[in-house]
């Protein structure tokens, strides 16, 4: 692995470009998404995967019209190498500008689990719980195929990331479910 923020360097950094407690939690919920993955695939870079969960929308709030072409340059401006830097924008591979293609198993979950967790937010948000410790994979996947609910969430995307991984949907939403159950 090459150069990246660790814990404390990657929330000081997100702060410089985000004010807003939704990016903020976002980024939390997204590190402790990718942390989870790590710990099940790649433990060993749990910290590596963690600070490109939580980088992945570092330009989002300030500069939406550039969205990951901007966060190359404020990561690379950070001194983070060029693996972390083309790790965290592939998430915006096809939507955006980015030209990074998700190309490993780390990439290609964070591409996937990045719209998901919106998605399941909204859904568990709905609960009377309002919490993911209780929402099961059925009514996800029924608010998955409603595309009114949570229109922001890009469908196409998690069914891209889904493919990428040669996973089917339901096994990307449940295991994502179960990492955010651990992170919530």
């Amino acid at each position: 692995m090459d150069r990246h923020p660790n814990g404390n360097e990657a929330r000081e950094l997100l702060a410089l470009y985000n004010k807003e407690d939704f990016h903020i939690r976002h980024a939390e919920t997204v590190s402790g998404v990718m942390g989870w993955f790590a710990r099940a695939h790649d433990p060993e870079n749990e910290g590596y995967w963690r600070a490109v969960g939580y980088l992945h929308d570092i330009d989002f709030e300030m500069y939406p019209d550039e969205h990951c072409v901007k966060g190359e340059e404020l990561l690379r401006e950070a001194g983070a190498g060029d693996m972390f830097v083309r790790s965290a924008m592939s998430h915006g591979y096809g939507p955006t500008a980015t030209p990074h293609e998700p190309q490993n198993f780390m990439e290609k979950i964070l591409y996937a689990a990045d719209e998901l967790t919106g998605l399941i937010w909204a859904a568990a948000l709905m609960r009377p719980s309002k919490s993911v410790s209780d929402i099961e994979v059925p009514s996800v996947m029924k608010k998955f195929k409603d595309k009114r609910f949570a229109a922001g969430c890009s469908r196409e995307t998690i069914l891209a990331g889904a493919e990428m991984l040669g996973w089917p949907i339901e096994k990307l939403v449940g295991e994502t479910i179960t990492a955010m159950r651990e992170c919530e």
